[in-house]
């Protein structure tokens, strides 16, 4: 017999699991289903996620990014003070090293302001070498708002909270198809079917094609980017306090090449952006044919192609270059040498692109008949999690009439 439900969630990352939070809270009597296809939560964006708490510099005024990570950065230190999830508010500098990055930094400072991010303060480079001894800058801009989680240990205790709430969160669960059937939803997966009132697609690297199962056809279609990091070496951590970033490139939505401080204590360099070659191709070699010829038959992949090529070109060869790397490091720390870093992890970043190349610069929810779409949630969606998970229950009640 399949099991019932008033509301399915397709994903049991961050995202997700936020969104069951919410659901749980706001309508405690709702039969909640958590799916997952892998044998454990979180296993992908989240699990590979370097945990920065992000304060909400980067993103327009008066957009999803803005407004949801703002709040989100605050549910989320909420959160891990009521549930013993240690944190720390490490904080961040943001450096121009060249004169004429100074422009963009004032800008950011100007667009953090708005978005009220507290604290921010403009200071000199002598003024960063108080804060980060060993940076090489102009100018920069302290953020002591931001901090650095585990986001894997958040997860797991969102999911024993939803647990404890009675809902239920089921891994090993891939979906193979979804129908509807009146007012009814038959998900079928690979631990037996689900019939639901209303389905609830956080997939991640795989959401627009979970919308695709329904018979929609996404605006935007998701294109897998890798991330690679490198570590530093135990005896050269001292080289980073806490976090140390460019400033970015408005054109991109990535945040460059940048020192991560973990919780662990760990140092992070990294991550570049080079396209993937297979949703979950967390290594140079891992190519899915299938999930490839999706990419490059895109037309929305050749016309961003058209766009960034050089960019692109880049990547690939930085990602082929410890050297290069090295070199974009030492834009920011000088001292940092090739022998003080070791090859480290990788992530997928889930970035949605439209058909006419432009990279989705915001979050990307959309409605349809008994469903909600999250169709682009990359970076800073684990901070703005429980601020997602919010918006998305706030549609549910109305849509769903819960």
């Amino acid at each position: 017999m399949p099991t019932t439900a008033d509301v399915t969630i397709i994903g049991a990352g961050i995202v997700g699991l936020a969104t069951a939070v919410s659901l749980t809270e706001r309508h405690p009597r709702a039969r909640v289903v958590v799916l997952d296809k892998e044998g454990r939560i979180a296993t992908h964006q989240t699990g590979h996620n370097s945990g920065v708490i992000h304060s909400g510099i980067y993103y327009k005024p008066g957009s999803f990014k803005a407004r949801l990570c703002v709040e989100g950065a605050r549910l989320m230190t909420e959160f891990c003070d009521a549930h013993g999830v240690g944190y720390e508010r490490c904080g961040k500098v943001i450096v121009a090293t060249e004169e004429e990055e100074i422009p963009r930094l004032l800008a950011l400072h100007e667009r953090g302001t708005a978005n009220g991010v507290p604290g921010l303060k403009l200071v000199s480079g002598d003024e960063v070498r108080e804060w980060e001894p060993h940076v090489r800058a102009v100018r920069g801009m302290l953020s002591p708002a931001t901090g650095i989680v585990d986001y894997t240990e958040v997860a797991a205790k969102m999911a024993a909270l939803v647990t404890q709430r009675g809902a239920e969160v089921r891994t090993g669960a891939g979906v193979r198809a979804i129908r509807r059937d009146g007012g009814t939803l038959t998900v079928e997966t690979e631990a037996g079917p689900v019939a639901t009132r209303h389905l609830i697609n956080c997939a991640g690297l795989h959401s627009d094609r979970v919308a695709a199962l329904m018979g929609i056809r996404p605006e935007v279609q998701i294109v897998p980017f890798r991330g690679e990091y490198y570590m530093l070496r135990p005896e050269r951590r001292s080289l980073v306090r806490g976090l140390i970033y460019p400033v970015p490139d408005p054109r991109f939505p990535f945040l460059g090449v940048h020192f991560t401080r973990t919780v662990h204590g760990d140092v992070e360099a990294g991550p570049n952006a080079v396209l993937a070659l297979a949703r979950e191709g967390y290594t140079k070699s891992t190519v899915r044919v299938g999930e490839a010829l999706r990419t490059l038959t895109y037309r929305g992949f050749w016309n961003m192609g058209r766009r960034y090529w050089k960019m692109g070109a880049y990547e690939v060869y930085r990602s082929l270059s410890k050297g290069a790397f090295v070199t974009s490091l030492q834009r920011l720390v000088p001292d940092i040498q090739a022998t003080d870093i070791a090859p480290g992890g990788a992530g997928v970043r889930a970035q949605a692109v439209s058909p006419d190349g432009s990279l989705v610069d915001d979050f990307k929810i959309s409605e349809t008949e008994g469903a909600i779409h999250v169709l682009n949630a990359p970076s800073p969606a684990a901070t703005a999690s429980l601020a997602i998970g919010r918006h998305i229950a706030g549609l549910a009640a109305q849509s769903f009439r819960l």
